[in-house]
């Protein structure tokens, strides 16, 4: 069962969930696993499942909303990777700070964006012990350009250019339908769309300025630093908004000890729902057992 928290990142106050073990017992202490969703994900959107399979593998769980995200206090709306990055750490200082977990056993996990997101929080961040990335993003304008046709691309960058024009005139980025910056395949749309209906925070509108905030964030250049500590990947073959190859390249570029998993015939959206949801935990449980023991 979740309880509402709260802590402070930059100055600006975030709301989270704490999740504790059933079988926490006064006085104990447990390794605990800071959770990270995606692009426009909030955190009550598929991470609350992923909280209840690691408390029953016996950790705390942290998840929580990005600044200007749910009911988190900044900007609305805004992708900000660097200042993600941030918030990652903030909330990994909170989760330390709890009585119940040991502040020096912290893992991180995150899924789609927040792949992307884990990884560059475990390269800078030695308190980081164990990662697991799950379709995540490993170079930016990539990824983008790898989704689009050339003139949707060209197009893209038209409206990054306008954009950014207009930000530093006036200091206000235009919006627009999440769908024209993250483009989905049909199966994506279908199975996002179901999902975040019945959901007020996930909304389906964003500032342009997301364009050049994803272009310009690339885990990959910064993933070798994690080693020697842990890191997982977690992909599938059918995945059509994220495609495999930016998992593929986050591995290549990862020191030892790592570890990809590739699903099959699995789409970028169904890592949420049976029977993917339970391969990847799975595997997720696996990792972090081996890694970051739940118990001392």
């Amino acid at each position: 069962m979740a309880t509402p928290i709260h802590f402070y990142s930059e100055g600006h106050k975030l709301s989270g969930d704490l999740y504790l073990p059933a079988d926490l017992k006064p006085g104990e202490q447990r390794a605990g696993i800071v959770l990270c969703h995606g692009y426009t994900g909030v955190k009550d959107l598929y991470l609350p499942d992923n909280a209840r399979v690691l408390n029953e593998a016996g950790y705390v769980v942290l998840t929580f909303d990005y600044k200007g995200w749910g009911t988190s206090e900044g900007s609305r709306s805004r992708l900000a990777p660097y200042s993600r990055v941030a918030d990652v750490q903030a909330a990994m200082t909170y989760l330390g700070l709890q009585d119940c977990v040991d502040e020096d056993q912290l893992g991180i996990y995150g899924t789609s964006y927040g792949g992307a997101t884990v990884t560059w929080v475990g390269a800078v961040d030695p308190r980081v012990k164990c990662i697991v990335s799950c379709v995540g993003v490993a170079h930016g304008a990539r990824w983008m350009r790898s989704v689009r046709r050339p003139d949707e691309w060209v197009d893209l960058h038209a409206l990054a250019k306008a954009d950014r024009e207009k930000r530093v005139l006036d200091g206000q980025s235009e919006w627009g339908e999440r769908s024209m910056i993250l483009l989905p395949d049909r199966q994506s749309a279908e199975l996002a769309a179901a999902a975040r209906a019945n959901n007020p925070n996930a909304i389906n509108t964003l500032p342009m300025e997301y364009i050049d905030e994803t272009l310009q964030f690339n885990p990959e250049w910064v993933v070798d630093k994690i080693s020697p500590r842990p890191i997982l990947f977690i992909t599938s073959d059918d995945d059509r908004l994220v495609p495999p190859e930016e998992s593929y390249s986050l591995y290549e570029k990862a020191g030892e000890p790592k570890k990809l998993v590739t699903l099959t015939g699995v789409g970028h959206y169904e890592v949420y729902v049976e029977p993917a949801f339970s391969q990847v935990m799975d595997e997720t449980v696996a990792w972090f057992q081996h890694y970051l023991p739940a118990k001392p």
